[in-house]
């Protein structure tokens, strides 16, 4: 599996699984379980998750199909804005905790900003990491603005940005990435295939079929073609995580990323972040 540095010192998997409404409906647990195991022993040991997904159930979900092999894991996290405060942060982590059925967290987010000061929640963070519940933190949704806000304001141990990235979203290429790409700060892409909206592209097929591989391959190598790139799409079959995985060693010629580039083309200027 190729890997992502982070903060430098760790590495983990340029491909994870996401858990985005997964856990919720009952007679799909056992697939979700499977696929998720699954996936694990692929090497996607990097799990994303939220306290929003599912009010928790997706938390639970990883904690009954991984607690046995958590050490072999990356767990990530994400806290609501309005917990993401001095007063609140500990005991949405503790819930959290609790549901993943573990000691730690590895990356615990803000998902998106809310009304808490970002100095508060950087504090909130730290008093996390001293007491040994997360490892790192970071943020989700943040666009570049953000981002010097939270360096200003102490949060230079932010370790990713979580954002919506993909063919159809590219405006982050314009100055959130090499904002990014300059403090070494990896990028954690969700919704990698816009939820399968964009796989029905012309484009996409063509070099789907030229080079043996399907349309989400194809999406998938080119959200993780730059270096400092996590992805998370979602699989809740072994099928379609087996599908997310080979797109891993899917190499692209520059004649498909201008191709790429002509049907889905990047910004010319800048472009507010977007967020789903």
């Amino acid at each position: 599996m190729r890997t992502v540095a982070l903060l430098g010192d760790e590495h983990v998997p340029a491909l994870g699984q996401g858990t985005w409404m997964m856990g919720e409906r009952s007679e799909r647990r056992s697939a979700e379980i499977e696929a998720l195991r699954v996936g694990v022993d692929l090497g996607m040991t990097l799990i994303d998750t939220a306290e929003m997904y599912g009010e928790g159930a997706a938390e639970e979900l990883i904690g009954e199909a991984l607690g046995s092999v958590r050490d072999q894991l990356f767990l990530v996290s994400k806290a609501y804005p309005q917990n993401a405060s001095q007063a609140r942060l500990a005991a949405a982590c503790e819930a959290s905790l609790r549901r993943l059925g573990t000691d730690r967290i590895d990356l615990y987010l803000l998902h998106w900003r809310g009304s808490v000061p970002l100095g508060e929640t950087v504090e909130a963070m730290k008093a996390l990491q001293s007491a040994g519940k997360i490892r790192h933190w970071g943020v989700s949704n943040l666009d570049t603005d953000d981002m010097e806000e939270l360096l200003a304001v102490g949060g230079d141990g932010c370790a990713v940005d979580q954002i919506l990235y993909n063919l159809t979203r590219r405006g982050p290429e314009h100055d959130l990435l090499p904002w990014l790409e300059a403090r070494a700060m990896p990028v954690m892409a969700y919704s990698p295939v816009e939820q399968g909206r964009l796989l029905a592209n012309k484009t996409l097929h063509s070099i789907a079929e030229t080079i043996g591989a399907t349309p989400a391959q194809v999406a998938l190598a080119w959200t993780m073609r730059r270096s400092g790139v996590i992805a998370i799409p979602k699989a809740g079959t072994v099928a379609h995580v087996r599908e997310n995985r080979a797109a891993v060693d899917l190499a692209l010629s520059d004649d498909d990323l201008a191709a790429l580039d002509a049907a889905f083309p990047p910004p010319r200027g800048r472009r507010p972040l977007e967020m789903l």
